[in-house]
């Protein structure tokens, strides 16, 4: 099972405006099974340009842990939720870990059997 590239793990970090999106879209992703684990990490200070213009916003960072095969749904369900025009999406693969950890990712986020 652990050999499928759809299993491999997958860090997805992503950037959103205030608190309690922050929360609702963790809790989301973790509900729906399409993250084992999200973090929410304290606001940061985001500079950035946009529109030819520099721009400073706070931004609270999401470390979304996932597989490959549920990467499409999360992504889906940012973009949904996100009021950004181009909300960061980033995947970083996991390259190695804790294998009990690694195994606990994907178990949390298989596919739920269907009824």
């Amino acid at each position: 099972m652990t050999s499928s590239p759809l299993n491999q793990p997958l860090l997805v970090l992503t950037n959103v405006p205030e608190a309690e999106l922050a929360e609702r879209l963790s809790r989301q992703l973790v509900e729906q099974q399409l993250a084992a684990c999200v973090n929410i990490l304290p606001a940061v200070t985001s500079i950035y340009r946009w529109a030819d213009k520099i721009e400073q916003a706070s931004e609270i960072p999401l470390l979304i842990k996932t597989t490959q095969a549920r990467y499409g749904e999360v992504e889906r369900a940012i973009l949904a939720a996100h009021p950004y025009d181009v909300p960061e999406i980033i995947i970083v693969p996991v390259a190695g870990g804790l294998p009990s950890y690694l195994q606990w990712m994907r178990d949390e986020t298989a596919a739920p059997l269907q009824t």
